[in-house]
């Protein structure tokens, strides 16, 4: 398969285990100079290293990669892991690649999740602009991608937001205090007690 005309351009063969790649060589070999092909895939073709990390560098180093979105987990029947689309062209005219964390972009419906026509539209409208939107979207020339080691895990590039509490460190340090000055007096307090029992 290796002298195949889809495959042959990478230089390599997709594992036979994880052949996700070896799908995406197929499409691009049958994409037209000006189609556009969006492809779903499991997150490990992104970041693995091996054959897949040198296919990742033929699609990279190709430009052929205009966007990778980042899709909710239990988004698809049989699956609960969180998926991404790889969208692929031959006419680039420029040499970024978008990055699109939707993963997010999903209402709860029973035990899975669902895009809804909403969620659809604020995906299609970041990835048609091509702007960078914080903790959303992010462009990054395919030369700094080149040199992350061919890394296309959305999570690599899209910063997270911390949702996490804030505290402000000075008002709880003074919150302590008060709790310890507090823990004195009754420390004098419980000790006068035991002194004055100790003395009937």
């Amino acid at each position: 398969m290796i002298n195949d005309e889809r495959f042959s351009p990478a230089g390599v063969l997709a594992p036979k285990s994880k052949a996700d790649l070896a799908f995406i060589m197929h499409a691009l070999s049958l994409l037209a100079t000006n189609g556009t092909a969006a492809i779903v895939c499991f997150p490990g073709v992104m970041y693995r290293d091996g054959a897949e990390q040198k296919i990742r560098k033929y699609l990279i180093d190709n430009n052929y990669i205009e966007c990778v979105i980042q899709l909710p987990e239990n988004l698809f029947f049989g699956t609960s892991i969180a998926t991404c689309i790889m969208v692929l062209k031959k006419n680039k005219t420029e040499n970024n690649i978008l990055f699109i964390d939707a993963s997010k972009e999903c209402v709860k419906v029973t035990n899975n999740n669902k895009l809804t026509e909403k969620n659809i539209q604020n995906i299609l409208t970041v990835y048609r602009e091509r702007t960078n939107k914080k903790y959303y979207a992010t462009m990054v020339p395919k030369d700094k991608v080149a040199e992350n080691n061919y890394n296309l895990s959305v999570s690599s590039y899209v910063e997270q937001e911390d949702t996490g509490e804030k505290v402000d460190i000075v008002k709880l340090n003074a919150e302590i205090k008060e709790i310890v000055e507090r823990e004195e007096v009754l420390r004098a307090e419980i000790n006068k007690i035991i002194e004055e029992i100790g003395e009937e």
